[in-house]
């Protein structure tokens, strides 16, 4: 099946688009349930532990440790499953797992808040692959970055606004009524959900039957042939080892290097979702005249010197500055990464695609995350976040190789093997 077989027309709007509609739609209400779990569970949690390191990076470990162990085997299962069923059963379960925790709570186990974030973690690695093949099955090849760009836009609404709702529930209402507001959110957009278009039904009689271990290895092979997928790889892991040094440690900056309380956090917060939201607009003018991966080397590049001068900065205005460049050039990394992918990947190769890529990130990530409270006791920030950046630096250079490589046409992987033609 090709991959434009069911996309909308190049000259139709993305916001006509049926499918696109549903999936902004949904992902509004996941923002909002997401936004009020990160906030609200970081200020209950550092309540609960008087600011104790270990105990504020457990809470990104529950989050991306499920990520690492479970996107292989949720990307597999991704490519099988009916993408709309699959998203709509894991935000519905999702509410579930929540209104569970929410009675744990009632009964004084307050460690339940780090199960919510488990488990959601969890079942988004089965419903995200799920996305992206639908996005490749609806949207059509030359809108495709467009529309990661306005996605980018969106997240960036919530970064600005996120991190206040999440604190304004907590403060204003509890941890009990934070948490009834996640379940209802992810609730909501499974509901949300039942509009997309029906699950198109794939002829399989000719595909040899597989088992899910054959799969999983088929996606490896998929990634290790293509030359742009490999670098991607490589790019991911390095990524994530820098990310994840520093991704627990902001509530540090906040309060030891600019000498402020931690609800600080949401202005610098706040900030990067504003720069986010101009970058992602930047992004969807420019998207078909710069490619993917320079889209990528640059967005990494302008991040590694923000993460290095953000750890030196111990003035606000300093400090906000560095935040506003680091997320005006966000969007080209994830926008670049994500294009990058739809473009170099066969549709039936999409999930399983995700699921070897992202491991690299998370895994790096969650192992520098798991070793974050340590390295704070050790040594100061301004030595972490200079390594981080370095790292990430390093990241940006080894993509230079495959900046010669275009994307390939539309029909061109109808096999297994990926193209490996530069151009």
């Amino acid at each position: 099946m090709s991959n434009e077989a069911h996309a909308s027309p190049a000259s139709t709007s993305l916001f006509r688009n049926k499918f696109y509609q549903t999936v902004l739609i949904s992902n509004i209400f996941l923002q909002i349930g997401i936004w009020v779990r990160n906030f609200a569970i970081l200020m209950f949690v550092t309540d609960k532990t008087n600011n104790d390191p270990l105990a504020v990076s457990l809470i990104s470990v529950v989050e991306f440790a499920p990520i690492f162990v479970f996107s292989f085997i949720g990307g597999a299962f991704a490519d099988r499953w009916k993408p709309k069923k699959t998203m709509i059963w894991c935000d519905f379960l999702s509410a579930v797992s929540v209104f569970a925790v929410l009675l744990t709570l009632i009964y004084e186990s307050w460690q339940a808040v780090y199960f919510a974030t488990f488990i959601s973690a969890i079942l988004s690695q089965f419903s995200q692959p799920s996305v992206m093949k639908l996005f490749k099955q609806h949207v059509h090849p030359d809108k495709v970055q467009q529309g990661m760009a306005m996605f980018q836009s969106l997240m960036a609404i919530f970064m600005i606004l996120g991190p206040s709702l999440g604190i304004f529930s907590y403060h204003q209402f509890g941890i009990y009524v934070s948490i009834a507001v996640m379940g209802v959110a992810f609730l909501l957009s499974a509901i949300t959900l039942f509009r997309l278009p029906a699950d198109v039904v794939e002829d399989k009689s000719e595909k040899p039957k597989t088992n899910i271990r054959q799969e999983l290895a088929d996606g490896f092979k998929y990634v290790w042939r293509s030359p742009v997928l490999r670098v991607l790889g490589a790019t991911f892991a390095i990524a994530g080892f820098s990310i994840g040094t520093i991704q627990t440690l902001g509530l540090y900056v906040v309060t030891e290097n600019l000498g402020k309380s931690k609800e600080f956090l949401q202005f610098l917060l706040m900030v990067n979702g504003v720069a986010m939201l101009i970058g992602g607009a930047a992004v969807m003018t420019l998207a078909k005249k710069i490619s993917p991966q320079m889209l990528l080397a640059f967005g990494m590049t302008i991040s590694a010197l923000c993460i290095a001068g953000m750890g030196f900065s111990h003035s606000v205005p300093l400090t906000l500055t560095l935040q506003f460049l680091n997320g005006l050039t966000m969007p080209c990394i994830q926008i670049g990464i994500n294009t990058l992918i739809l473009q170099w990947t066969e549709q039936s190769f999409v999930g399983r695609v995700n699921g070897v890529l992202s491991p690299m990130f998370m895994g790096m990530m969650v192992i520098m995350m798991s070793f974050a409270g340590v390295l704070k006791k050790l040594f100061p920030l301004v030595g972490i976040y200079a390594a981080s950046g370095l790292v990430m630096l390093i990241g940006a250079a080894i993509l230079v190789p495959i900046f010669k490589y275009k994307k390939p046409a539309p029909a061109a992987n109808t096999n297994m093997e990926p193209s490996t033609e530069p151009s």
